[in-house]
């Protein structure tokens, strides 16, 4: 079962589990696909993810449940009309409690490495805003504000504007540090034209707890939902 952070008729936030890929792996097996059926929750139709999260991150995950919903949905990302709040595990403490990371990221791929976002002045623009929240044995729990979205992008600014990767990134820090990269989508506002903001909460997941650090609780927001018509 997948849990649901929020649900109205236009929309689901739902807290996508660590490990669950979004679209159908190429060498098979589970994705979020096979769990849109159950996900329709009476309407007709399948509802569709408007954005995007790596395998390995967990958290707010923001469905369109009619075409509708996912044009608009899809036109407030691309007006910066979201914001999202995501928590990363670092295997050191930066040296100030605050900052901002601007970098342009530019796609590459190599036949030993495959494909990666590196820092490159032809690149498009990035920028996060980062906090230091706390530390528990020398980890520290870092939130992370993106302005943009790009791809990996939390995952290279970690890496090369803070200068320390993500706890279990195989791609730009070390896998073996963590069971995976250490990446969760705490939080979700969707701002909405003469409606109420889609607002929505992931939990801690169990792989932080387990670590000794704890986050606000889930604030289940559901609502009514009307017929599918």
């Amino acid at each position: 079962m997948i849990d649901i952070l929020y649900e109205d008729g236009e929309a689901l936030v739902i807290n996508k589990p660590a490990g669950l890929p979004i679209d159908p792996p190429r060498r098979g097996g589970p994705s979020l696909q096979d769990h849109l059926d159950s996900l329709k929750l009476g309407f007709m139709r399948l509802p569709t993810p408007v954005h995007r999260l790596d395998t390995d991150t967990s958290g707010c995950l923001l469905l369109a449940r009619n075409p509708k919903a996912l044009k608009r949905f899809n036109k407030a990302f691309e007006e910066r009309l979201v914001t999202k709040v995501y928590c990363g595990l670092v295997g050191n403490a930066p040296k100030e409690a605050e900052g901002r990371i601007e970098l342009a990221l530019s796609k590459i791929s190599s036949e030993a490495r495959g494909w990666r976002m590196i820092p490159a002045k032809k690149g498009k623009k990035s920028v996060t805003d980062w906090s230091l929240r706390t530390t528990q044995n020398g980890v520290a729990l870092i939130e992370f504000r993106p302005e943009t979205g790009r791809t990996h992008q939390i995952r290279v600014h970690a890496a090369s504007g803070l200068g320390q990767p993500l706890m279990g990134d195989p791609v730009y820090g070390n896998r073996k540090s963590a069971p995976r990269t250490m990446l969760h989508a705490e939080s979700l506002i969707v701002e909405r034209e003469g409606k109420t903001p889609i607002t929505a909460t992931a939990p801690m997941p169990q792989d932080f707890l387990a670590m000794g650090f704890s986050g606000p609780i889930a604030d289940s927001s559901v609502a009514e939902p009307p017929s599918d018509g």
